[in-house]
């Protein structure tokens, strides 16, 4: 993508252009182009587009022929955890294909929101309540059971019934629910019936990704007069991050070994928000934002070599911190994995 906008000055002037450049990106993290040989498949896709005219055009047809078909299917949701390859599809569908605040009505696009410009993640179904009926962590965490909803409205649903609060907001206005691509049988939002609802959402969320993915295609989304120059946007320092490949390596390394132990991997670069304005204010270098025993345990952060701001402000925040890999692994194997032992 890079090469493509230098070839041309740094910019895409037409809009349809610019939609079909973002289809082609998008299809590309979705199928992980890059995500084997890399340096082979990038040096073919640089060759691809080095005669500028209709270089887009072979670079999409590259990525058909290599995966024989690029329409989303329900099982391509079948994942689980914000790793998940399809997670980002999903918030990018919420902010840009007319999802509703529940409480307000208003699309949830960041520059209508203001204030409330950061989004938070839901799950429709609450962990608490599907842990208490047996259910699996992956099961939990599908993504299937993901929405994406404004702080305040998320504070209101907080871990209601989901045959409750849907109903309620169905009774509302049932644009609310079908906007997140929820399915609007009530029978489908009962506990007991759970595998049903995420099969029915699957389908909703394929079907909705393939209209956005073709609109990009076609190049005919509709433009909202709103034009933001992310180069242009002034941005305060934020402490915290990641300072260097050896202590990316050593990140790495900890997480893959979290996850070894059966327990859920954690998040990179995580970004601390003021609550009122969204604004980020710090970054964690590997974060588990609900707790590395998942709503059982408060969250936990590793920092690496990070200011004493950093630290403060993660405790703050309530995590529980560490500040070297051989004190964190300790915890675990002290107070995590005792613990799921024992149960």
């Amino acid at each position: 993508m890079s090469r493509y906008l230098a070839q041309r000055g740094g910019a895409v002037s037409d809009p349809r252009e610019r939609d079909k450049l973002l289809y082609w990106y998008v299809n590309s993290f979705l199928w992980g182009r890059y995500a084997g040989s890399t340096e082979s498949v990038l040096n073919q896709d640089l060759g691809v587009i080095e005669d500028i005219e209709g270089g887009l055009d072979r670079l999409i047809e590259g990525l058909r022929r290599d995966r024989g078909d690029l329409r989303l299917h329900a099982a391509d949701f079948l994942g689980w955890s914000r790793g998940a390859r399809f997670y980002p599809l999903l918030y990018m569908l919420t902010r840009a294909w007319g999802a509703l605040d529940w409480e307000t009505g208003v699309e949830l696009k960041g520059h209508l929101l203001g204030n409330l410009s950061s989004l938070e993640l839901h799950h429709i179904f609450p962990k608490a309540r599907l842990y208490e009926a047996g259910y699996e962590r992956s099961q939990v965490n599908a993504i299937a059971n993901f929405t994406f909803l404004t702080k305040e409205t998320n504070l209101k649903v907080s871990a209601k019934d989901p045959a409750t609060y849907l109903a309620a907001y169905a009774e509302k206005d049932p644009a609310f629910l079908s906007s997140h691509w929820i399915p609007l049988d009530p029978k489908l939002w009962r506990v007991d019936r759970y595998e049903d609802f995420l099969a029915a959402r699957r389908g909703l969320l394929a079907a909705a990704g393939n209209d956005f993915l073709e609109s990009l295609r076609r190049g005919d989304v509709p433009e909202d007069g709103v034009e933001i120059r992310v180069v242009e946007r002034e941005r305060a320092s934020v402490p915290g991050g990641i300072g260097g490949e050896d202590e990316e390596d050593l990140l790495i390394e900890v997480n893959q070994w979290v996850v070894s132990q059966g327990l859920p991997e954690g998040e990179f670069l995580f970004e601390l928000a003021d609550p009122d304005t969204g604004e980020e204010y710090v970054v964690l270098d590997l974060a588990w934002p609900d707790g590395i025993q998942e709503g059982l345990s408060v969250p936990v952060a590793l920092l690496l070599n990070e200011p004493e701001e950093t630290e403060a402000a993660a405790n703050r925040a309530g995590y529980r911190y560490f500040t070297d890999v051989n004190s964190f692994k300790s915890y675990v194997d002290r107070e995590v994995l005792v613990v799921e032992d024992a149960a």
